[in-house]
């Protein structure tokens, strides 16, 4: 199968592989096992934080900072595309008892007056207290977009001027990093808390690291613990994402080129629509026109080998990754063609 679903469909690599079989473990749980303590060392040190923490999921992630940072009743404001809105099953109102202001933006990405025209004000007792900021980098439903770094700054500085703690859901900052060639502690560097998934892009079977300071992290192993995140010997999995740290964060640039090849592609096919030149890192969004709907074609897609997603009547979605190549993409195109010409 060419399996363009998603970046979580990636497999461990032969070298990937060697390094979880050769783990050096013992109990994560309890701070000793060395590859899951080297992890979020290399980690912390990346995003230039104090602590970090390994946990099973991004989505645990960005659950646990919204139990840190919030009170129950609390706002979090964020891209009305964003993760916890839509795909993370309801979990900030049934684990952290927060509700959610979104904001719509071009491609998930908001701006500075935005946030300053959402801030509730604290003394108007009857709307929620606004709380935390969250920024997704890249945007997932806005097409993998790539916040500039002026703009993070503008739309933190305005959340701490009203004392707003600033969380980033970095899924994939690495593909963000490496397609604009800011370092990973200039984009961590205006907020309380972070993290960086191991697998999506990046390629490893488990796992994400949340980092902040000290003191962050020990209030996020306390959460941890309570929803059932704390593990034993993980070194197993964690080794994983420290290969993937060591291999697979500059190859992420032959994603962004595959992506950016396909999405060339997919605007020549009469019945398509795309706007090529805002595909800046892995992720490609398009609309299917004509009598096929998104998931009649992703549908024949299949039946030929083909994995990408239909969402709704006409909205697609392709997302490259390291098990997928520049022959694959070809593939790809030429079965649209044939496809939506027939």
């Amino acid at each position: 199968m060419i399996d363009l679903y998603s970046d979580t469909r990636t497999k461990p690599t032969p070298g990937m592989r060697r390094a979880i079989a050769e783990a050096e473990v013992g109990d994560e749980q309890a701070m000793l096992d060395p590859t899951v303590n080297r992890l979020c060392e290399r980690v912390a040190d990346l995003l230039g934080k104090e602590a970090a923490v390994y946990l099973p999921s991004g989505t645990m992630a960005n659950q646990i900072a919204a139990r840190v940072h919030c009170r129950q009743g609390d706002e979090i404001i964020l891209s009305a595309s964003a993760h916890p809105i839509h795909a993370e099953s309801g979990g900030p109102a049934a684990l952290a008892g927060v509700m959610m202001r979104g904001l719509e933006g071009a491609r998930g990405m908001f701006t500075a007056e935005q946030v300053r025209a959402a801030i509730n004000s604290p003394s108007w007792r009857h709307a929620p207290r606004s709380r935390l900021l969250e920024v997704e980098n890249t945007t997932n439903f806005g097409g993998g977009a790539v916040w500039p770094v002026e703009q993070i700054r503008a739309v933190t500085g305005v959340a701490r001027e009203h004392g707003l703690a600033c969380h980033m859901d970095g899924a994939r900052l690495m593909n963000a990093v490496v397609a604009s060639g800011t370092a990973a502690a200039d984009y961590a560097r205006p907020f309380d808390s972070l993290w960086l998934d191991f697998s999506k892009g990046l390629g490893a079977p488990v796992g994400a690291v949340l980092a902040g300071s000290r003191d962050f992290v020990h209030e996020a192993w306390r959460v941890k613990q309570q929803i059932g995140g704390a593990m034993r010997q993980a070194g197993i999995i964690a080794a994983a994402c420290i290969y993937a740290l060591d291999h697979h964060v500059l190859r992420l640039a032959e994603d962004h080129a595959n992506a950016r090849l396909l999405a060339d592609g997919l605007a020549e096919i009469p019945g398509i629509e795309l706007d090529p030149t805002t595909v800046e890192t892995n992720i490609v969004w398009f609309d299917v026109g004509g009598p096929m709907s998104a998931e009649a074609v992703a549908a024949a897609l299949r039946e030929q080998g083909i994995l990408i997603g239909g969402y709704g009547q006409h909205r697609m979605r392709a997302v490259t990754h390291l098990d997928v190549t520049r022959a694959d993409i070809e593939t790809t195109l030429r079965a649209l063609r044939r496809l939506l010409a027939a």
